[in-house]
């Protein structure tokens, strides 16, 4: 049985006391909100990971995603990606490898982290149809669910499906005829011309049963993948990425019902003015499913620092009740993310999780403790606070002055030293309201 289907009985299971104990949150509360599909915990039971999850009330998780190109395909650099994404704080790690050995890609992965990993199986089967039959149109439909039920059984624990490209939604495209940003989602785009030059249904669609299945005998979490979303600020919530939200959401309702743990995926590029908006519509069409925001990217003139306009998109995701976020590297739009792009991209997206859960959850207490601590110079309790403490030690480090007390910002002007002692006693009596 599938987490959903044990919660729904009224199973508390291992996993999700794990997940209570890590939010502080009651067992039961977690068991009901995974019963109704408002939280999902992937966890293969063919991979022992760490436990997370992911919805309704608990802290915004951020996914890394890694992987090789045709151009780039190096193994040992994926894993080091893979490990220094584990190390920065990431909760899951997507492994979207189309270039060189994917299954071996994905199971070195696999093998040298302890994080939930996801993928996008349609990946792996277009890229064996180029290999195989010389073009990712030939590819026979049966292929992409072997390659699902072969990921599942390694032990992926979440998987984005491409079920809302259907005929509908492909016959909305062409009606709208124009985007500035085109379709950028290598998926979405491959499974549209594999649709149009065969004249048939997308398999993923058509057979939605039969991709339920095969999630729900190894508890994998179907994530509905939105094929179609905006890879520009001007394309933002146009109709046919609104269709397709909408099919996903139905699908992710359909599927919970037949006990597979479902979530939805979100747009990639958005004006700060339309991220409220696209979250309330998902969650009431969807039933609370958990909402996974890729980014999302605010505005499409800064190549180079898209890890800061994503984690803009971010924090307010998550501020709005975006449950989940993919990061956003530097290197988004310019090339395939070196190592260093990956701490990057993960510490910018932790921060902007952690901005969305002060309004969202009221998570704020470490920002208190930070506050008291620069209130008292004391360096050890503000690096031990510090989301990055390396990067922060290494800093005062570089700009010390020998006196351990004191920073360079101020030096003799210090304003807490001038004030020394005034606020304690008011800062006290404060937390005991």
């Amino acid at each position: 049985m599938t987490q959903i289907e044990m919660a729904a009985q009224g199973e508390i299971t291992a996993e999700i006391e794990k997940v209570a104990a890590d939010e502080m949150l009651s067992a039961e509360l977690v068991r009901g909100r995974v019963a109704s599909g408002q939280i999902v915990v992937p966890a293969n039971r063919n991979r022992k990971a760490r436990i997370v999850g992911i919805g309704k009330g608990l802290r915004t998780k951020v996914n890394a995603s890694i992987g090789t190109s045709t151009d780039i395909a190096d193994i040992g650099m994926e894993v080091e990606k893979a490990k220094t994404a584990e190390k920065y704080g990431a909760d899951t790690l997507m492994d979207l490898s189309v270039g060189g050995d994917i299954a071996a890609i994905r199971g070195a992965v696999m093998d040298n982290i302890n994080l939930p990993v996801g993928t996008v199986p349609l990946y792996e089967a277009f890229s064996l149809a180029i290999k195989k039959y010389g073009a990712a149109v030939k590819m026979p439909a049966e292929l992409l669910f072997e390659i699902t039920e072969r990921q599942c059984e390694e032990g992926v624990a979440f998987m984005a499906i491409h079920c809302g490209i259907n005929r509908r939604t492909v016959e909305m495209l062409r009606r709208q005829h124009y985007r500035y940003g085109g379709l950028v989602s290598k998926g979405g785009s491959y499974m549209v011309a594999w649709m149009e030059h065969n004249n048939m249904e997308n398999p993923l669609y058509e057979h939605f049963d039969r991709v339920v299945e095969i999630m729900k005998k190894h508890d994998v979490v179907l994530s509905l993948g939105n094929g179609f979303r905006a890879g520009a600020i001007h394309d933002a919530n146009d109709r046919v990425q609104m269709q397709e939200l909408l099919i996903n959401c139905e699908l992710a309702e359909v599927g919970r019902e037949m006990g597979c743990q479902t979530m939805v995926e979100g747009p990639g590029h958005i004006p700060i003015n339309e991220i409220e908006a696209v979250i309330t519509i998902q969650k009431k069409m969807s039933g609370e499913a958990p909402f996974y925001m890729l980014g999302p990217i605010t505005t499409d003139i800064a190549p180079g620092y898209d890890h800061i306009t994503a984690a803009v998109g971010a924090s307010l995701s998550s501020a709005y009740g975006a449950d989940f976020i993919c990061y956003v590297t530097p290197s988004e739009h310019l090339g395939l993310p070196f190592v260093s792009d990956v701490k990057d991209g993960m510490i910018a997206s932790r921060i902007a999780a952690h901005i969305g859960d002060m309004i969202k959850l009221k998570h704020t207490e470490k920002d208190k403790l930070m506050s008291k601590a620069r209130r008292d110079m004391d360096w050890h309790k503000q690096f031990e606070i510090a989301i990055d403490p390396e990067r922060a030690m290494e800093i005062k480090a570089q700009r010390g002055n020998g006196d351990e007390h004191s920073c360079t910002m101020c030096g003799k002007f210090c304003a807490n030293e001038m004030l020394k002692g005034m606020f304690d006693t008011s800062m006290q009596d404060t937390d005991k309201q």
